[in-house]
């Protein structure tokens, strides 16, 4: 088992590095261009801080706009953790 030196960076996973193609419904938000899923996980969450779509009182729910509803599957609110695998039913 190798150990790492303190302060080290752990390289990118590969798999998240991979380019991924945005469906119609979530290139509204990250544009349709391929891009890596850490890229399109930081454009959303973009788009979620300019509108202030963090619920206030409960900062791991996410408010639904009109452009994220179908996205989330049609609910007015999901966890952060939700949004991440309803996010991946949208990518190629």
């Amino acid at each position: 088992m190798a150990v790492s030196k303190p302060g080290a960076k752990r390289p990118p996973s590969p798999a998240l590095m991979k380019p991924v193609t945005p469906d119609d419904l979530l290139s509204k938000i990250v544009g349709s261009a391929p891009l890596s899923r850490s890229s399109v996980t930081k454009k959303l969450w973009d788009y979620i801080k300019e509108r202030k779509l963090q619920d206030p009182k409960n900062k791991r729910m996410i408010n639904a706009d009109a452009v994220l509803k179908p996205i989330f599957g049609g609910r007015s609110q999901v966890s952060m953790f939700e949004m991440t695998k309803l996010v991946n039913q949208h990518v190629k």
